[in-house]
């Protein structure tokens, strides 16, 4: 007799994803991957829902009505590790786990914070217009640059980035303080860092606050008017997490009158932000258009991890670490 044929199983994945994803999916003779735009209308997307078991998604909001047109869907997988576009709650309701891409950008979002720290310590943009608008003279004139030897860092949120960014900030002889309530202080001491349960008490004493938390409920507008005030006035603000957890109005009014030196964004509020956003026309903020997690090396990472997540799933063997709705794997 002859052997029965493997049942294809089709997956739905963004066009945009690195090539790397696709060639390791093509390794499977049982999947078949479907590519959709990122700015596909939605019926289009919920016509190409309808025969997938899984599908993978960059920027494209997902939720109650996307789950009804994917009848057979068993796995959503975000290119990436936030998730504030989905609608987890949904997902969970359906038993259909939510996966991340764990520590496949980590690297990429702690190096593009360094950056934000190292610009403005050594003050890049200043020194860079003074050569090239031949103002040699004027390098010992003006403020000097600073060291991050012995300076204060305080990180929010101490996951994947924020262990990272950490680590890399005790080996250059900074101070390291984390605020996450939901990490066990041991954790943090066993780190080399500081814990702290208490940001607003934290917040006077760093020279540099770092966001890596999600957006949630508890941190939406966590960084408000208040909370700047209690910085340095000399301190700097970077977020490279998600929009939303700094009040931008008021992180505007901080910078514009000293409450705090300046402002490393590479997440807004509304993305893209408005022509005329207040925030961009300031010196003090330094802006990236919500990159920190996207080099070649971090698309390449991602992707395979989205392939990997999905399969896992597929074949019955959920990678658990990297599913957020982990009550879904306790149905299974």
């Amino acid at each position: 007799m002859m052997k029965a044929m493997a049942k294809t199983r089709k997956l739905l994945l963004p066009a945009a994803m690195a090539r790397a994803g696709w060639d390791f999916l093509a390794q499977r003779g049982d999947v078949q991957a479907v590519p959709f735009d990122i700015n596909i209308p939605t019926a289009e997307l919920h016509a190409l829902l309808a025969d997938v078991e899984g599908v993978a998604l960059i920027t494209t909001p997902f939720g109650e009505a996307e789950i009804q047109a994917g009848p057979r869907l068993r796995v959503v997988a975000r290119h990436g590790v936030g998730y504030d576009m989905v609608d987890v709650a949904a997902l969970t309701r359906h038993g259909i786990p939510l996966m991340v891409t764990g520590d496949a950008n980590s690297p990429s979002v702690a190096e593009l914070t360094l950056y934000f720290m190292l610009q403005f310590a050594k003050r890049g943009a200043q020194l860079n217009a003074m050569v090239r608008e031949h103002r040699w003279t004027d390098r010992l004139s003006e403020e000097l640059p600073v060291d991050l030897v012995g300076k204060t860092l305080l990180v929010v949120g101490f996951g994947r980035t924020g262990a990272r960014l950490a680590k890399t900030c005790l080996t250059l002889g900074m101070m390291v303080c984390v605020y996450d309530p939901y990490v066990e202080p041991a954790g943090i001491t066993s780190a080399g860092c500081v814990p702290e349960r208490d940001l607003d008490a934290a917040l006077p004493h760093a020279d540099f606050v770092t966001i890596h938390c999600p957006k949630t409920t508890d941190t939406l507008g966590l960084f408000n008017a208040a909370r700047l005030a209690r910085m340095k006035p000399t301190a700097y603000l970077i977020n490279t997490a998600r929009g939303g957890i700094i009040d931008e109005p008021a992180l505007y009014a901080a910078l514009i009158t000293g409450v705090i030196r300046g402002a490393g964004l590479d997440v807004f509020d509304r993305e893209p932000p408005v022509r005329d956003d207040p925030l961009l026309a300031l010196p003090n903020v330094v802006a990236a258009p919500h990159m920190a997690g996207v080099t070649k090396e971090s698309f390449d990472r991602m992707s395979v991890a989205v392939a990997t997540n999905l399969l896992s799933v597929l074949d019955g063997k959920p990678k658990a670490e990297n599913v957020v709705n982990q009550e879904v794997l306790a149905r299974r």
